[in-house]
């Protein structure tokens, strides 16, 4: 008999049924996620893989960005983003109002509120008193920047840097707000800028995550982040940031358990990756990739985590550039030198969370906490990178979800107030990678309020970013829910090129 009219004959129902559902379920899946089916070559590729080749069987895409990518020649190989979470008071660093001074105690008027959306913490308040900087300013550089004296080491790199002080945000509370700076919306479950930059040019350094996170806090007040806020959204996972922790481990579950050496783990996953190869072969779940591709980072982490944590081979001059805090693990300081040494090692995107910048009480002591923590560190990386020929191609962005608001939340006494939430403007500074040098961009009313000149939107600030990677932002897409989703969002887009070389 035929094998084909025999197959026919004594296939039954349930089989082709059965049968039918496997690819459906594949189309459903990669319909989810996002991601174009696996073509059959594909599939082939990897069965075909030679058995010696355990990279291109186990990593797929791992390592490598898209093929269309850089969209032209970049000025930055990586970005190292110092963000510091809870809102710097842009008027108590940079963007200072000599005026404020007479105006200080003074009732901020209506025609400048404008009926803007304030928080619950201040919304019930009867008065709105004006509170001037209870800092001395002074001007640094060439071109006469001013910059508060809570920032003294900053002060002296300003020649270096592009200070932009009409940045603005829909948000006004601090999840929302710093959700949005970092992903491009305010709602979760939107791929972080970090994996965006994973996944689009993907990292020289086959031995650590093109995407690293570090947390630190100063003596501020407490205030909660999300791992989501360096997560990969939509995006394959593989593109998620890693944080690195302080402690003895600074990857969870890095380390062998005992009894398992490197020869078992190394065959455990030589099994693994079989079975997930079977699984690709017959689901085409795009994630049983990623999982093969992040077992094997995971090996290769092992023995490149160790060496990069490990500062005993840096010089003491080092040490004291990066302040008294540099040698003390979990600190601003030490993650600003482990930062450089992951640009030294190839790695794209490294971002410095900084906590407790969320002053609504006390804010002249611990904004001067705050400040002692971060200043020297931040300048000291800035100086680092020019000395060791990084700087030209490292871009380096400092600043928060948010600023501060003139008036006085609380009582208004020079030791005890605060400043609530603020974000029709505040001030970022950033450097390197074609950045242009002593430059200050866009302009606020006399009372640090609105924006009068210039203004930066969180979307363009993004586009700008990328543009500096060499990524057009609306070629950088991801069809997910029917959308081709970007990381500047659905609004249009500009590249801020007023502060481009």
């Amino acid at each position: 008999m035929d094998p084909l009219n025999e197959f026919k004959q004594r296939l039954t129902r349930r089989q082709l049924l059965g049968n039918a559902l496997r690819p459906m379920g594949a189309a459903a899946v990669a319909s989810l996620l996002g991601t174009p089916l696996p073509s059959s070559q594909a599939a082939a590729e990897v069965a075909d893989a030679p058995a010696n080749d355990k990279n291109a069987r186990r990593s797929g895409a791992a390592g490598r960005g898209l093929a269309d990518l850089p969209h032209f020649a970049p000025r930055a190989k990586r970005v190292i983003y110092m963000f510091m979470c809870g809102g710097p008071s842009h008027i108590d660093t940079f963007d200072f109002k000599p005026e404020l001074r007479k105006l200080h105690g003074k009732e901020l008027p209506d025609s400048i509120r404008n009926g803007q959306r304030i928080t619950g913490m201040t919304s019930g308040q009867k008065a709105f008193p004006v509170v001037a900087p209870m800092f001395k300013f002074q001007k640094y550089g060439q071109h006469g920047t001013y910059v508060s004296e809570i920032l003294p080491h900053t002060a002296q790199i300003v020649d270096d840097l592009t200070i932009v002080k009409s940045v603005n945000t829909e948000a006004i509370n601090h999840d929302p707000a710093i959700t949005y700076i970092n992903t491009g919306v305010q709602q979760p479950g939107n791929a972080s800028m970090g994996s965006w930059v994973s996944y689009g040019l993907g990292s020289p350094n086959e031995n650590l995550p093109a995407y690293l996170v570090m947390i630190s806090r100063g003596p501020g007040q407490k205030q909660a982040l999300y791992s989501r806020l360096w997560g990969s959204g939509f995006l394959p996972s593989e593109h998620q940031g890693v944080k690195l922790r302080s402690g003895a481990d600074p990857v969870l579950y890095l380390n062998d358990p005992a009894g398992i050496d490197r020869t078992m783990r190394r065959r455990m996953l030589d099994r693994i990756a079989q079975i997930n190869d079977q699984q690709f072969q017959a689901f085409g779940d795009p994630e049983t990739q990623t999982r093969i591709a992040q077992y094997e980072m995971a090996f290769r982490m092992q023995s490149s985590v160790p060496s990069l944590t490990d500062l005993s081979s840096e010089s003491q001059s080092t040490f004291e550039l990066y302040g008294p805090e540099s040698q003390k693990p979990g600190t601003f300081a030490r993650n600003c030198i482990i930062a450089r040494r992951l640009a030294e090692r190839g790695v794209p995107f490294i971002q410095l969370f900084h906590r407790g910048w969320d002053q609504h009480g006390n804010l002249p002591k611990l904004l001067r906490g705050q400040c002692d923590s971060i200043d020297q560190p931040a300048a000291a990386l800035v100086r680092d990178l020019k000395q060791r020929g990084m700087f030209e191609d490292t871009l380096i962005i400092w600043g928060g979800e948010f600023g501060r608001t003139i008036y006085s939340q609380g009582k208004l006494t020079k030791e005890n107030h605060g400043r609530d939430h603020h974000g029709r403007c505040f001030t970022m500074w950033m450097a390197g990678a074609g950045i242009k040098r002593g430059f200050e961009y866009g302009r606020t009313d006399d009372y640090c309020y609105n924006i009068t000149e210039s203004p930066v939107p969180i979307r363009d600030l993004n586009a700008t970013f990328l543009n500096q990677l060499g990524i057009d932002h609306n070629r950088l897409t991801f069809r997910y829910q029917g959308l081709e989703q970007k990381l500047t969002g659905p609004q249009p887009a500009r590249v801020v090129r007023e502060i481009l070389v």
